[in-house]
């Protein structure tokens, strides 16, 4: 397996100077944290990442999990691994005060997951939706169910799952049919089966907390009719610690392509005893706070994961010879030059170095709205949630799609090495694909950005978006540079507007382009920011890296725009055009 390096020195260049994090907490009136605090937690994030999960990993791949007499039993060392992580406060670290939690800023959290998912994608899933959970409870349980339970989730004691899926209702939660009846003493029966539940039983912990999606007899059709309920795998006696097994259990494993290590589980549910969360049948609005949250931490495991290829394929590039590279010897004590020094190399590495810490940019500035959506009142908070809704979607798609290409070129900078795993590149791009499928497809994240946050907004997600990136325009001292990157987000907001006018069909078909142009317009914006920004530094390494990786990306991947928007706006007649046995010809 590639070794991982916390990758602190762009996290200090973000936090520090590009975000100026000081200024934004004092603006907050968190006076308590400052970019020092900030950069010792990423640091000890970083720590924990490399030398308690990432010697895991592999291991973790090899061995699986296993169902043994109803109980799950996860790789050697996860469970330990994480009873540290609990041990040292990490699962607290976003948790109400309140509750035990430490209620760190976003902007702290957020790169020591990215650091998590880089280390050991399959040991991060579990800490994810239990943070999810948290944010469920939190927001919308009883004051009864918060004393029962927050604070033990906040901690880590417990653990959380997210329970929607079934196996006739996918994406389309209409079709859910998991029960819930109404008992004498408050409580509610659940009956059903659920698919695809990540951590749905491990050995990490005394109980798990299960969200679990149901209708009550008087449920109305459709989405309209689910309610969301706190199905505890141990129900608590007099003393709220876990007593009796409740009726549930995973009755199978699924058997995946990736992500092994993380047991994803068949669950099912005899007459458990459950409580409503929120009001009835409103469970998909109260889910939705679990999986907005869920959907842009996937986002950060496409972009752990592309940082974990790209210092692999870089260290392989570094040292491996082969032949001469064709500007010139450039190792004339060696018998060839590395590979590192070949055009064509050059290009993937620079490939995954420019989408990685654009990437990384975007997961930041998101951050950056997060602490402010939770630190306001008023106008601020509404253009910070409305920014939040509108970039969730890109998050998650984006950053896994080319968290894929970026795995993908791990490989093939490998060469054929790269296809065996003992080296681990191949390990990180099935561990990757997982991440464009759960949580809503990217497709589903396509048609929600161009149908809910665009051509059906009855607000303006999209003109406060264009003016959170333009505030980063005009900080910018270079005034020809500032002057290209008006104009690339303006470019943007022009063609977002055009498309905005789309019919039901027309935004469907174009769907992923859109999502897609809009990523990679976003990611220029910001990476002319960012080596604007970079040229103050006082790292001369840091301020040509960044710069060149610009000139790169603006010449080498934003053209991918062109052919992006060229796709969404043909007539979408196109792709309904074949029809029965002209697919096949059968």
């Amino acid at each position: 397996m590639p070794a991982y390096t916390p990758p602190l020195a762009d996290f200090t260049f973000l936090v520090k100077d590009w975000l100026n994090i000081d200024s934004l907490y004092q603006s907050l009136g968190l006076e308590e944290f400052d970019a020092e605090l900030a950069l010792e937690v990423i640091e000890q994030g970083g720590k924990f990442a490399t030398d308690v999960v990432a010697p895991l990993n592999r291991e973790g791949d090899e061995q699986g999990c296993k169902l043994n007499n109803g109980q799950v039993v996860t790789p050697d060392g996860f469970a330990a691994a994480y009873q540290s992580y609990v041990d040292n406060g990490w699962n607290a670290m976003l948790g109400d005060i309140e509750y035990g939690g430490q209620g760190l800023p976003y902007s702290m959290a957020v790169p020591v997951h990215e650091m998590l998912n880089s280390a050991n994608l399959s040991w991060r899933l579990t800490t994810m939706l239990t943070e999810s959970a948290v944010l469920a409870v939190t927001k919308h349980a009883s004051d009864e169910l918060k004393a029962l339970y927050l604070e033990k989730l906040v901690s880590g004691q417990w653990t959380g799952t997210m329970n929607l899926t079934e196996p006739q209702a996918g994406s389309d939660l209409s079709l859910l049919a998991t029960k819930a009846e109404p008992a004498e003493d408050g409580s509610y029966i659940i009956t059903g089966s659920k698919i695809f539940i990540t951590a749905g039983d491990h050995d990490w912990t005394d109980n798990i907390i299960h969200m679990v999606l149901a209708r009550l007899p008087d449920a109305p059709a459709g989405v309209k009719g689910i309610s969301l309920f706190l199905v505890p795998k141990f129900l608590l006696d007099d003393n709220g610690t876990p007593g009796e097994r409740n009726a549930l259990s995973p009755s199978a494993l699924e058997k995946k392509m990736g992500i092994k290590a993380s047991p994803t589980c068949v669950m099912n549910f005899d007459g458990a005893k459950g409580w409503l969360v929120g009001e009835p049948h409103c469970g998909l609005a109260c889910m939705f706070t679990m999986m907005n949250d869920a959907r842009f931490q996937v986002g950060l495991e496409g972009l752990g994961a592309s940082e974990a290829s790209f210092q692999g394929a870089l260290t392989y590039a570094r040292e491996r010879l082969q032949s001469r590279a064709p500007q010139g010897v450039q190792q004339p004590d060696s018998k060839a030059d590395a590979i590192v020094y070949q055009p064509d190399i050059a290009r993937m590495l620079l490939t995954q170095k420019a989408l990685t810490e654009g990437n990384r940019a975007l997961a930041m500035l998101y951050a950056k709205y997060m602490d402010i959506a939770h630190n306001s009142s008023g106008k601020a908070h509404d253009d910070a949630e409305a920014i939040l809704q509108f970039l969730t979607p890109i998050c998650k798609a984006f950053m896994t799609d080319t968290g894929l290409e970026s795995t993908s070129l791990g490989i093939q900078i490998f060469g054929g090495h790269g296809y065996i795993r003992e080296w681990g590149m191949e390990q990180l791009m099935r561990d990757v694909r997982i991440a464009m499928l759960y949580e809503g497809t990217n497709g589903i994240q396509s048609l929600d950005l161009i149908g809910r946050k665009l051509t059906r907004d009855r607000g303006d997600m999209l003109g406060v978006t264009r003016n959170a990136l333009a505030e980063l325009v005009e900080a910018m001292a270079d005034g020809e540079a500032q002057q290209q990157a008006s104009a690339l987000l303006n470019e943007w907001y022009q063609t977002s507007l055009q498309v905005k006018t789309f019919s039901a069909v027309e935004a469907a078909g174009g769907a992923c382009d859109y999502l897609a142009y809009s990523g990679y317009c976003l990611l220029g914006v910001l990476w002319y920011s960012m080596a604007d920004c970079a040229a103050q530094s006082d790292n001369p390494v840091l301020a040509a890296g960044k710069q060149k990786t610009c000139d790169f990306y603006l010449q080498r991947i934003l053209p991918r725009t062109s052919a992006h928007k060229a796709a969404m706006l043909a007539p979408a007649a196109t792709l309904l055009a074949l029809q029965g046995s002209e697919f096949d010809y059968l």
